[in-house]
């Protein structure tokens, strides 16, 4: 499994939890006004705390743009060296992916380790990886983010894959005539070409199984949509399976198949990878065969969580990462989940933004048999 290095992982292999004592920082954010710097700032708390960080403090700018030395301005910087002093806060978490450049400075500048957006959802995904797709898959997306980032520091040539060692000391040996640094790209780079040909094998098992499907005429339903809105909870109460439902974010990342049948219509129903606000480029190239389970998909069953306050936003950023995988041209039923603890009012006013909008709860059941019967309909052969 890739390892995880901005947290670690105890002996008994759980991910470590911030109220457990985990390692605390200062989060940074730029309003350019571009969008809703409040919710990202509290989603980014709760990746923090997904991957076992407290965040103590929140520094924040507003300016046209980020500034490209210092992520924050000059001036700004100094609060969050304060902020630092006065929380004892172990790193810093930047709610946006930074250049190299951004976190040389800003770690020079703080004293203290940088990271960004990028870097903890993949730390995310590193922990939850549970089958070889799935490493294979988040290994690769690592790679693809360190390459470029990579320096001749020890402490940082240990964060990707099989490279991280205890107690972030370097790793690979000098050969003559080459620095460490030189070694290290042509080992990611190696390492990269195994994990493609891995990646191809998989991706051809999967779309035979597809093909098998598809031979039997049996209509596929792919459940997509943001992250923690109960995809899984819903696919339980669609198929009376069992799959683990669990409260945090990325839960699921290895797509989950199970047979639905209404009256004399039988489909599949295939739970997938959620999704979040800017994520990472390299997650949708490396989970791309994953993600073609929307692409190839008879219906697109987009959950949305009724009770979030930017549910709107959500259903635009899920359907732009769609359209970066070519899904855009699937049928969409939008189901707004979690009506049970919704405000009234949330749901009606997204039935009136979303009329075909189905409305359920996958906890209580409630509306969940109606939507059964709506799946066999859009799905039942002509």
């Amino acid at each position: 499994m890739p390892g995880t290095w901005l947290t670690g992982t105890p002996v008994d292999g759980r991910p470590r939890s911030a109220r457990d004592g985990g390692p605390t920082a200062v989060a940074l954010a730029v309003d350019t006004g571009d969008h809703d710097v409040d919710g990202s700032l509290h989603e980014l708390h709760r990746l923090a705390e997904t991957d076992g960080v407290q965040v103590v403090a929140d520094v924040r700018q507003t300016r046209d743009h980020p500034d490209p030395a210092t992520y924050l301005g000059t001036g700004k910087v100094s609060d969050v060296v304060a902020e630092l002093e006065r929380t004892g806060a172990d790193l810093v978490i930047a709610d946006d992916e930074l250049t190299p450049a951004q976190v040389r400075t800003l770690e020079s500048r703080t004293g203290v380790r940088v990271v960004d957006r990028t870097a903890l959802v993949l730390d995310i995904f590193a922990q939850h990886a549970r089958s070889s797709e799935g490493r294979t898959q988040v290994e690769l997306a690592q790679i693809a983010y360190q390459l470029p980032r990579l320096r001749g520091s020890a402490r940082n040539l240990s964060r990707v894959g099989g490279g991280r060692v205890a107690g972030g000391q370097g790793i690979g040996v000098r050969g003559p005539g080459e620095t460490r640094l030189e070694a290290e790209r042509r080992r990611l780079r190696r390492r990269a070409r195994d994990l493609r040909r891995k990646a191809t094998d998989i991706a051809q098992r999967r779309e035979r199984t597809r093909d098998r499907r598809a031979r039997n005429d049996v209509p596929a339903v792919a459940l997509t949509g943001y992250t923690d809105v109960g995809k899984s909870a819903l696919l339980n109460r669609l198929a009376g399976a069992d799959v683990e439902v669990r409260a945090e974010l990325f839960a699921t990342l290895d797509p989950t198949v199970r047979r639905v049948v209404v009256d004399d219509v039988l489909f599949t129903v295939t739970d997938t990878v959620g999704f979040v606000r800017n994520l990472p480029h390299q997650l949708v190239e490396a989970f791309r065969s994953t993600l073609e389970e929307v692409v190839r998909a008879d219906l697109a069953l987009h959950v949305v969580d009724a009770a979030a306050p930017d549910a709107c936003d959500r259903v635009s950023t899920v359907r732009g990462v769609l359209r970066e995988i070519g899904a855009s041209d699937v049928p969409e039923l939008l189901v707004l989940n979690k009506i049970d603890v919704a405000p009234p009012e949330w749901v009606d006013a997204l039935q009136r933004i979303y009329p075909e909008a189905r409305a359920v709860s996958a906890l209580t059941g409630e509306g969940v048999a109606e939507l059964r019967e709506e799946l066999a309909r859009r799905v039942r052969p002509a």
